[in-house]
């Protein structure tokens, strides 16, 4: 396993492309902690974020788990490109001459994707646990340590998501085109939800039901929209008559439901690739 890895990680730091992208991914994580120097202070308005609690345990975890979750394609296009590399440089041919069964090379791409969501996670904890030392108004072990499936829920999504890009890599043979296509996908996603609320079933929350059925927006539900969680937000709606009281845990249907999209990912690229005359 631990070769397999190795081999994995050589070819991304030595693409020149690829590394950059792994680094600016990282790089990018940190720079959350930077969101808690944003202060406005114009006459009468005053906004700090770092003031309006979303540096809180434990609500950020919530937080940061989400907004990390938007840098995800950063790595997505390291991914890609790294089934596509296999293909335009011949590698692919060159390690199953040496001796790489198709299913060792598989498993070689997918523990590679395990482990990038991996550190992801870990990153993000720490960074998350540093911040809330500093800004948090709530320091309390039992505190600090709640709410800590948000992590788990990162891990899931990262993993799921980096797996579907595998897929498209092995899929479409090219980068662009496979990054085009996950963007058709999301797309189509879109147009389905969208159908399914306005035609089929305007009246109820069916809708709901199925989608959560689709890859992507499965990945979606593991970590909402922390944003009408803060005190302030909720003022503002109540203030408008807006109703912000939802659920905003993690909730595991739909981190069975990306598991089992994650298993079927990897499980069709390796058909995929077990079927092709390479």
């Amino acid at each position: 396993m631990n070769r397999l890895i190795s081999i994995e990680l050589q070819k991304i730091w030595k693409n020149k492309a690829s590394r950059i992208l792994t680094l600016t991914y990282f790089i990018l994580l940190s720079f959350i902690a930077l969101i808690a120097s944003i202060k406005f202070d114009i006459g009468p308005f005053k906004f700090h974020l770092a003031e309006m609690g979303i540096f809180n345990f434990p609500f950020i975890w919530h937080f940061n788990t989400y907004v990390a979750a938007w840098l995800k394609f950063f790595l997505a296009i390291v991914i890609v490109s790294m089934m596509a590399n296999e293909y335009s440089y011949g590698t692919l041919k060159q390690n199953l001459i040496d001796g790489l069964s198709k299913k060792e090379f598989i498993l070689s791409k997918f523990l590679t994707v395990t482990l990038f969501a991996f550190a992801s996670t870990v990153f993000v904890f720490v960074m998350s646990l540093l911040l809330g030392l500093c800004f948090s108004s709530y320091t309390e072990f039992g505190i600090i340590f709640s709410d800590l499936d948000y992590l788990l829920a990162f891990f899931v999504k990262l993993t799921g998501f980096f797996s579907f890009c595998l897929f498209l890599g092995i899929l479409v043979k090219r980068s662009a085109f496979a990054l085009g296509f996950l963007l058709v996908w999301n797309i189509f996603e879109g147009i389905i939800r969208g159908v399914l609320a306005f035609k089929i079933f305007p009246d109820s929350n069916t809708d709901e039901l199925i989608t959560q059925f689709l890859p992507l927006e499965s990945m979606s539900n593991l970590i909402v929209n922390p944003a009408p969680r803060l005190s302030v937000v909720k003022n503002i709606g109540t203030q408008m008559g807006i109703q912000t009281d939802s659920d905003y845990s993690v909730h595991y249907l739909p981190v069975l439901i990306v598991a089992i999209w994650t298993f079927i990912f990897v499980y069709f690229s390796y058909k995929l690739l077990k079927s092709r005359d390479l």
